[in-house]
């Protein structure tokens, strides 16, 4: 390589680091930021959505035991007939008349 060759390939060299800084500029860095931010938007939103459903689902189940409480249904009491006792304040819940068989042991 001759020194002309030699101050091209430098000045070529130059450049290209110079492009190559340019492509990590501080505007490309806040881009790169915005795209961590919206994702960790998504794992927060996520995390509500889940949060909320949560919820709802503890308030439909609470919701639940409450009308078979007020239908006779004692989660705390005597347990010795407990698939029958649910059963009765289930069938007494849906409008029905309890049937009152006797639990089956399995």
């Amino acid at each position: 390589m001759n020194t002309t060759q030699l101050r091209a390939f430098a000045v070529s060299a130059g450049m290209a680091l110079g492009l190559l800084s340019l492509s990590f500029s501080p505007t490309h860095a806040a881009t790169i930021d915005t795209g961590a931010s919206d994702d960790a938007m998504s794992k927060q939103e996520s995390k509500a959505q889940k949060k909320a459903d949560h919820k709802a689902h503890r308030a439909k189940k609470n919701a639940e035991l409450s009308t078979l409480e007020k239908n006779g249904y004692n989660p705390a009491g005597n347990q010795t007939n407990y698939p029958q006792n649910l059963q009765d304040a289930q069938q007494k819940a849906a409008g029905q008349k309890p049937t009152n068989a006797p639990a089956v042991a399995p």
